[in-house]
């Protein structure tokens, strides 16, 4: 049994998927941060049912009252492309709290693995998707809970970390997913649309686009690299 972290985005169903493939039983966990992209959710839960989930929690935590991000506080979302730095779509710790939330489930249930479906190579230059990150918090899970202490320490997975986001559409079809269940863009159109034009657009579709696989996506603009 494993704990997923299911945003609703690609790369959280293709790390789904890869837990149910490995023959895991899965526990889904989704966050209601009251982003602004709060049309993921809606995907969580078909990517949750698609992959057979056992239990989907939705837990609300409103980092809207924190701010720092153009997800949770009033600030544009980049429209201009892919650029270096951090962007301001980085929500501040938010993988951090995601995965503690994660730890504290899978100690309850019993659970010793949590997938999170971090990359490092085709994403938007978040620290909290780099492997140092993913490593570090598989030491603090083991001094921190006391299945750790007590010598049951946990493995947190990161399947798709260093894919290409081309690999991971190929990963997505080699699984037999439907990843037009998920949902990627950070500023949905009043239509329900992907708009085509943020970091997250960009990515998607051009990992469709290389990865020569049809892309299901319907977006407003049609994407630019």
């Amino acid at each position: 049994m494993a704990v997923v972290l299911v945003s609703g985005g690609l790369d959280s169903m293709i790390s789904a998927a890869s837990a149910k493939a490995a023959g895991y039983r899965i526990l889904a966990l989704s966050v209601d941060y009251n982003q602004r992209h709060k049309i993921e959710l809606a995907a969580a839960a078909r990517v949750a049912e698609s992959l057979g989930a056992e239990r989907h929690i939705v837990l609300p935590l409103d980092l809207s009252a924190f701010g720092g991000s153009a997800l949770t506080a009033d600030i544009d979302v980049p429209k201009d492309g892919v650029q270096p730095g951090i962007p301001v779509t980085y929500v501040p710790a938010r993988n951090t709290i995601f995965l503690s939330l994660a730890l504290g489930w899978a100690e309850a249930a019993g659970a010793r693995d949590l997938f999170i479906g971090v990359n490092a190579l085709d994403y938007s230059g978040y620290p909290d998707c780099r492997p140092e990150f993913i490593a570090a918090f598989e030491g603090l899970a083991e001094i921190a809970t006391k299945a750790g202490v007590e010598g049951q320490p946990f493995k947190i997975h990161a399947p798709l970390q260093h894919m290409t986001k081309a690999d991971i559409v190929r990963e997505g079809t080699r699984l037999g997913v439907d990843m037009g269940l998920s949902w990627s863009c950070y500023d949905p159109t009043p239509e329900g649309l992907h708009c085509g034009e943020c970091d997250s657009c960009r990515l998607r579709s051009k990992g469709f686009e290389e990865a020569g696989i049809p892309d299901p996506t319907a977006y407003a603009v049609k994407p630019r690299d």
